[in-house]
């Protein structure tokens, strides 16, 4: 790691961010509060930040967790600022919550539980009251049942090992799953062609996406006439992907036994065939830690090298420092970008030690290392260039 920079990095906290993240920040060269102003980067967990006036100096916001909906991405992207996330930090936990959720539906649990919390009497009242009712609450053991998983990413993958050693058959649908998921993906799990393969074929489903414009009521009226008649539908990932609608109607149809979801709604409430959790997906200390931990990490490494991981706008791109004077340029995804950057260190007389480009649908980024300071001037004309969106030079001071 080359030294840190003179200049000191203010960071501002819109929500209480983990200590242990928090402490990766050198108290010498990082100045971190809730009230900084002028900040260089902004960390942030649940605030909404979609009407917030965001200064100008932000040049990078950590979500410290997986989903960005609280964040305004697209205002960020004109600007060149990449939003980092914490993908798969939270993963377990999300996992543990799902098993939760499958146990607690196919067992009858929250029903049964409110039966006994009414029951009143001596021991054997008591007994002999649970005894006559406990029929009413006979459930399904899991051993043998197909689990549907929709999306297969970290936590989906997590998941299916998990029901995959509780003796379940797994079956998943991803049009979208990576190269590398696919490879880390059991073989035992049986691929669906569609969603509405998958759900034919499952007595329990569990949604493992992110909301974006393509699974927005991803799980609509037509999705849930193909389910099997009294399916259990987990939706511990977004509320916006189910239409509730739809879910109350499927519920009414007896298409879906119970639905188990982390996302409370005034439609949903009090339904005898819902269950809702408070948002408790990504609440545990270990959770918290580990996206706060993995976000920092990624902030700075951008703000002192200009280093990107898990930012969902920009491409990934690391380079090892071989010079102390680098420059870090934001751009849109344009023919001759490079060359134009190219062109204008030459210009300075510039020898270009390293260089490293990488796109991502309509955005690109490159780093620069030369083997001599950069004139404020050739900084000043690369930012001029037209379709370029920020600059930022990265130098090591000399020892």
């Amino acid at each position: 790691m080359p030294e840190r920079a003179h200049k000191i990095f203010r960071i501002l906290t819109l929500n209480q961010i983990s200590p242990l993240g928090l402490k990766l920040f050198d108290s010498g060269h990082y100045k971190v509060g809730s009230d900084t102003a002028e900040p260089d980067a902004i960390l942030v967990r649940s605030h909404n930040m979609l009407d917030m006036d965001i200064p100008s100096s932000v040049k990078a916001i950590g979500r410290a967790g997986a989903g960005t909906n609280n964040v305004p991405v697209n205002a960020m992207n004109l600007r060149g600022v990449p939003v980092f996330n914490a993908p798969g930090a939270n993963a377990n936990a999300v996992k543990e919550l799902v098993l939760a959720g499958l146990l607690i539906a196919s067992r009858n649990l929250i029903p049964a539980i409110h039966f006994t919390e009414k029951l009143e009497g001596d021991n054997e009242t008591l007994n002999k009251l649970a005894e006559n009712g406990k029929k009413q609450f006979a459930g399904t053991e899991l051993p043998g049942r197909t689990l549907g998983i929709v999306g297969l990413g970290a936590i989906g993958r997590l998941v299916a090992d998990a029901a995959l050693r509780l003796g379940m058959k797994v079956m998943g649908y991803d049009p979208n799953i990576t190269v590398d998921a696919a490879w880390n993906l059991s073989s035992e799990v049986k691929r669906a062609e569609s969603i509405e393969a998958l759900l034919r074929n499952s007595e329990f489903v569990t949604l493992h996406v992110p909301l974006v414009d393509s699974t927005r009521h991803l799980v609509n009226r037509q999705v849930v006439q193909s389910m099997r008649n009294s399916t259990i539908l987990l939706n511990f990932s977004r509320d916006g992907i189910v239409d509730e609608n739809a879910v109350l109607e499927g519920i009414e149809m007896g298409k879906i036994k119970y639905y188990v979801s982390d996302f409370p709604s005034e439609k949903l409430q009090h339904h005898a065939r819902v269950i809702t959790l408070p948002h408790l997906g990504a609440s545990t200390q270990e959770a918290e830690e580990n996206c706060a931990v993995m976000v920092t990490r990624q902030v700075i490494d951008y703000l002192e090298n200009g280093g990107i991981t898990n930012a969902v706008n920009f491409p990934n791109i690391a380079m090892e420092r071989e010079s102390p004077y680098r420059l870090a340029v934001a751009n849109a995804n344009v023919p001759n970008m490079v060359g134009q950057i190219s062109t204008a260190m030459a210009k300075a007389g510039l020898n270009i030690h390293t260089m490293g480009n990488k796109s991502r649908g309509e955005m690109a980024y490159t780093l620069v290392d030369v083997d001599s300071p950069v004139p404020q001037e050739t900084i000043d004309e690369i930012a001029a260039i037209k379709g370029v969106l920020n600059v930022r030079y990265l130098p090591i001071p000399a020892k």
